[in-house]
């Protein structure tokens, strides 16, 4: 019997993440067959990402442009993956999330008569401008997909009450909890050393002595206490970002044995007022961004962790850590109900509150940190590929 193909597209370092399992899932299939398609949205980190998980797009379309805008990298994506449909036919496609990519290959699909199963579908704030423009991908994306993976109840709620069948809704989990606890255990197997992760990073000795275990990657009874630092949302630009930075100098003001590791996006509109208020602040180490292996592991090691990342919304629960998200709204709310995250927006004295909190309480910290993660148990990725199983043979070639 010929395996079906199924293309699986990825651009930037989120997807890759939460799309390996996937592929990993469909390689052991005797029905279908993965192709792993790369558009370049991001490319560097996007690279680590592949790195980290020994994977090799099939087909790379190369797509990314300095200074490139959405508008033209959507264009640009949607004739690609039209040209790539037209010469390699796949029997499907899946998209994950909400990026450019994954708007314009659904486009491409739906354009060409090609099935598309969306991982992590649902999500919602409920404001189309936050995130920008992740919320409008993944809501136009919703009425292009066959087949919706949801992570939780409460994201396929969102679709059926958006008339999106129930019967094409399926609650899987989110993969990235998948590749979390792949990387997790790769690293428990076979050992890290910190003061490679810290080299890797740019990150000074004196920082590293200080709040790294350099001769363990495991017990931390010995180093100080540090909180882990991403930001890199569009919405937060300019003033939120000033004000995110002004609340971390103060942190480390009211709480001086604690530091703040904080591996800096790329973009200027984030480098420039990170480095500017926070450059020389010696409690604060600001470094590169960090691969999804060093990241993993730097969460593994924090205190807590204050970001506007999705994605680590879901990810830190499974390591006992709690999250203060950096944004006014959330895409997740089920973190929030369980008690893993707390919404702080970029109001100082909220994130001063709250982080706080879990500084100061140690019986709180530890209760939220034992708190089960609503995101999955790790069995996402064999959940959709048995689904594609069960239900591409009856998709009409």
């Amino acid at each position: 019997m010929n395996r079906r193909k199924v293309a699986v597209v990825v651009g930037t370092r989120p997807e890759v993440i939460k799309m390996a399992p996937v592929v990993f899932a469909l390689r052991e299939s005797k029905e279908l067959e993965p192709v792993l398609l790369s558009t370049g949205q991001h490319r560097e980190m996007l690279d680590q990402a592949l790195a980290a998980f020994d994977l090799k797009p099939d087909f790379d379309l190369g797509l990314m442009q300095p200074g490139q805008t959405l508008p033209g990298l959507t264009a640009r994506a949607i004739e690609a993956v039209t040209k790539f449909i037209d010469e390699q036919k796949p029997d499907a496609i899946l998209v994950q999330g909400d990026t450019s990519t994954v708007l314009a290959a659904a486009m491409a699909a739906f354009f060409a008569d090609v099935p598309v199963g969306h991982i992590e579908a649902g999500l919602r704030t409920g404001n189309m401008r936050s995130p920008f423009p992740e919320e409008m991908n993944r809501r136009l994306t919703s009425p292009l997909a066959k087949w919706h993976f949801c992570p939780t109840d409460g994201s396929k709620d969102n679709l059926v009450r958006e008339a999106i069948a129930e019967c094409d809704c399926y609650v899987t989990g989110n993969t990235v909890v998948d590749s979390l606890l792949w990387i997790r255990d790769k690293q428990e197997s076979a050992g890290v050393d910190a003061a490679d992760v810290a080299k890797r990073l740019g990150i000074s000795n004196d920082f590293a002595q200080k709040y790294f275990n350099l001769k363990s990657a495991i017990s931390t009874d010995e180093v100080s206490d540090f909180v882990l630092v991403t930001g890199h949302r569009r919405e937060s630009f300019g003033g939120g970002f000033e004000r995110m930075c002004e609340a971390i100098n103060d942190l480390t003001k009211r709480h001086p044995g604690v530091g703040v590791l904080y591996p800096v996006h790329l973009n200027p509109k984030v480098q420039e007022p990170v480095n500017r208020i926070l450059g020389d602040n010696p409690a604060v180490e600001l470094c590169s961004p960090a691969g999804y292996e060093d990241f993993v592991w730097l969460m593994n090691q924090a205190k807590f962790i204050l970001s506007d990342s999705g994605g680590v919304q879901e990810e830190a629960p499974s390591l006992g850590k709690p999250v203060l998200v950096m944004r006014e709204t959330t895409e997740r709310p089920e973190g929030v109900e369980a008690g893993t995250c707390r919404l702080v927006g970029t109001d100082p004295d909220k994130i001063l509150s709250e982080a706080a909190v879990l500084l100061d309480d140690a019986d709180e910290y530890a209760r939220r940190s034992a708190l089960k993660n609503p995101y999955g148990d790790g069995t996402a990725a064999r959940k959709i590929v048995a689904t594609l199983e069960a239900s591409l043979g009856k998709v009409e070639s």
